[in-house]
């Protein structure tokens, strides 16, 4: 008797111990999952904001969005929320998630800003896994190279030019590393397609009292 007795200490004191462990590990893995969620929105909203200045527009960009699918810009199928930014009620700009699936390391995830006109109002790259040294100049923290792409546009006779010089296009490359701005270049060129092509929807009715 005194051995079973044991034995049920035993098994409850594991089955205690189980139960304890596994609810610490939910907890953990909750808060962390509402602290990386938190830091990833601070990043965006810091991305989103390097695009339109804060002081240039009169909404919260995070708060306004549509939703859209566009496997072409994201290679999946699912929807994707697009931010605009307003002034005065008008819809001025609107910032598109992209993902470049052709890099040299794998997918580029950026986010292109365009212009109510059709221009570039920026781009900047949120992830990426490019080489250190070469490929990684797309990251504004190592280059002034995303730069070169604002105020740009890639319609009527400026669409062939769209493209790195090595291409025949006005956008520089960097030495030792072609791949890398060919696909940031290329999914900014689809990016601002998609925009022509979807304006009436992404731009959405204007805020009464707009122009």
């Amino acid at each position: 008797m005194e051995m079973f007795s044991a034995i049920r200490s035993s098994t409850l004191g594991i089955t205690i111990f189980a139960v304890v462990t596994a609810a610490l590990i939910a907890v953990t893995q909750v808060s962390t999952k509402d602290r990386i969620a938190k830091n990833e929105r601070e990043a965006q909203a810091k991305a989103l904001y390097e695009i339109v200045p804060k002081n240039s527009i009169d909404n919260d960009l995070l708060e306004d969005t549509v939703s859209f699918v566009a496997p072409e810009l994201l290679g999946n199928d699912q929807p994707a929320e697009a931010y605009r930014a307003r002034k005065d009620g008008k819809v001025v700009a609107v910032i598109l998630p992209v993902v470049a699936p052709d890099g040299y390391s794998g997918n580029i995830n950026m986010i292109v800003g365009v212009k109510r006109d059709g221009s570039v109002a920026g781009v900047r790259v949120l992830a990426h896994k490019e080489t250190p040294g070469l490929g990684d100049k797309i990251d504004l923290k190592k280059s002034d190279w995303i730069l070169s792409l604002n105020d740009q546009r890639n319609d009527n006779d400026q669409r062939d030019s769209f493209a790195v010089l090595k291409d025949g296009g006005r956008f520089d490359q960097f030495t030792g590393a072609t791949i890398t701005p060919r696909a940031v270049v290329g999914a900014t060129s689809r990016a601002l397609d998609y925009f022509r092509t979807n304006k009436a929807a992404l731009l959405g009715p204007a805020i009464a009292g707009a122009e």
